[in-house]
């Protein structure tokens, strides 16, 4: 098949698509991954075909950070991102799309991709790295609190779904008349449109962070995290090699793609936290910017690969973004989350249910004081134990080839008209 995944967001939306990208390439398909500019060098240094979507995800998460936890606030930030570069976007998918046989598309693209794979005739698939369209009474839309009754978590979902269909038609329409396309009727793909089928739901976590729901619709899965196999080889730099030989494991802290106006004073409170605690740190400072000078007990990189790095420390703080989330717990370390907006709170969350970390600290709440306590909670027999054991199973499964599988064989069932 040719096939063409649309994703969209920071380096955490991105990299779960390289893995499989690789393991349906050697499944002997054509893949064509399209993405912002930024991630161009980090997709082709695998051979995987890249094709550009306007904007700088960067202006996005400024947007969702100044939003903070507020859910109307992310929609009219996303909503105002898609309208500025959605003419670009759409000429850019349509010819990313252009001899594909099937697309697949997360969250940004589901009503667009989904319009154009009908257009096409073409099956679609929609792989998710968060809950979102398949509604269930476990447990909340991720940007709400949960109400302790499952009609109420339930009717949650309902009311965003239909707040992403109704934003995605006036966003589309905005764009249109801006750009002076012709009319298009836009599809929801979760609805059932006869004789198309729902499109399918492949939900990117492991089963141990977020099990599948009993009331789910059909099509919906749990497919496990994709990963690249933890024997990938990598030389880290001297200085990062020096440090971890020359002292106990450190603390890892990384809030990766969150750009927020407060970064300096969230450093101090990080360092003074460490500093009270007798640890180390390695700061990936990301997109954050903040660059101060190492020192014996501290070292600022600006990234480095998770699955390298992460069981060489003795736990992680991090923003709670699903990539991070999803390293962080299959290193087997205790996770601290510090949510900045999104679903970030909702990993936060996950990670202290399932026992492999404290309770999330909002970054508005953030101080030395909470973030000493939650280290030494993170420290204690139980949380490590369950981190450990999250860990194990984690590494046991194969979520790469469990959404291969189930790509092919909707691939081939599918019916055209």
């Amino acid at each position: 098949m040719n096939i063409t995944i649309l994703t969209y967001g920071s380096r955490g939306d991105v990299q779960p698509f390289l893995p499989l990208s690789l393991g349906l390439m050697k499944r002997g398909h054509r893949v064509v991954l399209a993405a912002p500019l930024r991630f161009k060098s980090l997709i082709e240094q695998y051979g995987i075909t890249f094709a550009l979507l306007a904007g700088d995800p960067e202006a996005l998460s400024r947007r969702l950070n100044d939003a903070g936890y507020n859910y109307l606030k992310m929609i009219r930030g996303l909503m105002n991102h898609a309208v500025n570069i959605g003419a670009d976007v759409m000429r850019q998918t349509e010819e990313a799309c252009k001899d594909a046989n099937l697309i697949i598309h997360t969250f940004a693209h589901a009503a667009g991709a989904h319009t154009l794979a009908r257009e096409k005739n073409i099956p679609d698939i929609h792989i998710q790295t968060f809950p979102m369209f398949a509604p269930t009474g476990d447990y909340p839309n991720i940007a709400m609190p949960n109400f302790g009754l499952g009609a109420l978590n339930y009717f949650s979902h309902i009311v965003s779904s239909k707040l992403n269909w109704f934003t995605s038609r006036i966003g589309f329409e905005q764009v249109r008349r801006k750009a002076g396309l012709p009319k298009r009727k836009l599809f929801w793909p979760f609805d059932d449109n006869p004789p198309r089928h729902r499109t399918p739901i492949l939900c990117a976590w492991s089963p141990s962070i977020l099990p599948a729901s009993s009331d789910w619709y059909p099509r919906v899965h749990v497919t496990g995290y994709f990963f690249f196999p933890l024997d990938v080889a990598y030389s880290p730099p001297n200085e990062l090699d020096l440090f971890l030989k020359s002292g106990k494991p450190p603390v890892c802290i990384s809030f990766g793609s969150m750009v927020n106006k407060d970064a300096e004073q969230i450093n101090t409170v990080v360092c003074e936290s460490l500093k009270k605690t007798n640890n180390r740190g390695i700061i990936l400072s990301g997109w954050g910017g903040v660059k101060n000078r190492s020192s014996n007990d501290l070292l600022y990189l600006e990234s480095i690969p998770h699955h390298w790095l992460l069981p060489r420390c003795k736990m992680i703080i991090h923003h709670g973004g699903a990539g991070t989330t999803a390293a962080g717990l299959r290193s087997g370390i205790p996770n601290i989350v510090v949510p900045f907006t999104a679903d970030q709170p909702f990993w936060g969350n996950r990670v202290h249910e399932v026992g492999a970390g404290p309770r999330p600290i909002l970054v508005r709440s953030l101080s030395v004081d909470k973030l000493v306590q939650a280290i030494a909670e993170a420290e204690s027999d139980a949380v490590l134990k369950r981190a450990h054991f999250i860990g194990q199973n984690m590494r046991g499964e194969d979520g790469v080839e469990n959404a291969i599988a189930l790509i092919e064989s909707y691939a081939s069932a599918f019916k055209y008209y």
